[in-house]
């Protein structure tokens, strides 16, 4: 059988295993009522607690207003504090609440658990080796 032209398309191909690894870290997540990029926002909170908003977009690459529209729905769900910080009013500091916190070494293993469960059937070379291409790609 002749391969098709968009077996070919690297769109196809990453959208095809984005949405793979979207579903299961979807279905890790929800038991704890957060989506995906939640998980990876809170995440990313727990390791820069106290970090600016601006600081957290910048490590996960991730704009102002989309950022923003996380931090919300995460502080409404009680899984943040967002504060003013101190030495400027114009930025705001984003701390666990204790509930986040007690939950975070939990949701840290959904992750880890979904990494590998994704990964699982690569040989330790070939996980380097997808890191680094996919990393180099976003350059």
């Amino acid at each position: 059988m002749a391969k098709r032209a968009y077996e070919d398309c690297i769109l196809f191909l990453l959208s095809k295993a984005f949405q793979k690894a979207h579903g299961k870290f979807k279905k890790r997540f929800q038991a704890y009522g957060l989506t995906p990029v939640q998980g990876l926002v809170l995440t990313a909170v727990s390791e820069e607690e106290g970090s600016s908003a601006g600081e957290i977009g910048k490590l996960l690459v991730l704009d102002q207003a989309t950022l923003s529209g996380i931090l919300e729905r995460l502080a409404e769900a009680g899984w943040i504090i967002k504060e003013i910080a101190e030495e400027d009013k114009r930025y705001l500091r984003i701390y666990l609440t204790p509930r986040a916190r007690e939950l975070t070494g939990a949701i840290i293993r959904e992750r880890d658990e979904a990494n590998e469960e994704i990964m699982g059937g690569l040989r330790i070379e070939e996980r380097l080796l997808l890191k680094r291409m996919l990393t180099d790609l976003q350059r």
